[in-house]
């Protein structure tokens, strides 16, 4: 029961039924919504795990509130925002989760929350205006991807086992 729980909550993320209060901030210009399957990841992963990211940008556009919520999701080692369109995989610029040890065991729930700010900002992102990173996420140009890893080798075994990313979406505007 408690698993059909936190999958209603991600689908009423995903479909922005809850969108608007899922991260404080109550006064602030735009939200971002990136819903993480195992079918966005590069190559696709065959997994159960689900994930929504919800952003909202601050009224002076100099950082940006988050919460990550995920399901069904085993041995979590981290979480990023990467900048790349869909389809491609690309450098990290962000750090949301972790790291965390491998092996973890099951995650349910929340699985990060913060504040990215300019300073946040790594990869070829780090040392550039935060207004940077806004325009990759106005133009869908950024993903938000969690890394699995079980501790044993080899890697990339099944659920559980991706440390290149189990699941993934691509960050988008989802209004005021």
């Amino acid at each position: 029961m408690r698993r059909l729980g936190i999958f209603l909550v991600v689908t009423l993320l995903a479909t922005g039924a809850l969108a608007a209060s899922a991260v404080a901030s109550p006064s602030a210009d735009q939200n971002f919504i990136a819903i993480l399957t195992g079918d966005n990841e590069v190559p696709a992963n065959d997994t159960l795990a689900r994930g929504v990211a919800v952003f909202r940008l601050s009224d002076d556009g100099a950082s940006l509130s988050y919460r990550l919520i995920v399901a069904n999701i085993d041995n979590v080692v981290a979480s990023h925002i990467h900048v790349a369109p869909a389809g491609v995989n690309g450098a990290v610029v962000a750090f949301l989760a972790g790291p965390f040890p491998a092996g973890g065991g099951r995650t349910d729930g929340v699985l990060a929350e913060g504040t990215i700010t300019a300073a946040s900002l790594v990869g070829p992102l780090a040392g550039q205006p935060f207004a940077t990173l806004v325009a990759a996420l106005n133009t869908g140009n950024a993903y938000v991807n969690v890394h699995t890893n079980d501790g044993v080798a080899p890697v990339n075994t099944g659920p559980g086992d991706f440390p290149g990313g189990e699941v993934r979406g691509q960050i988008r505007a989802n209004g005021p």
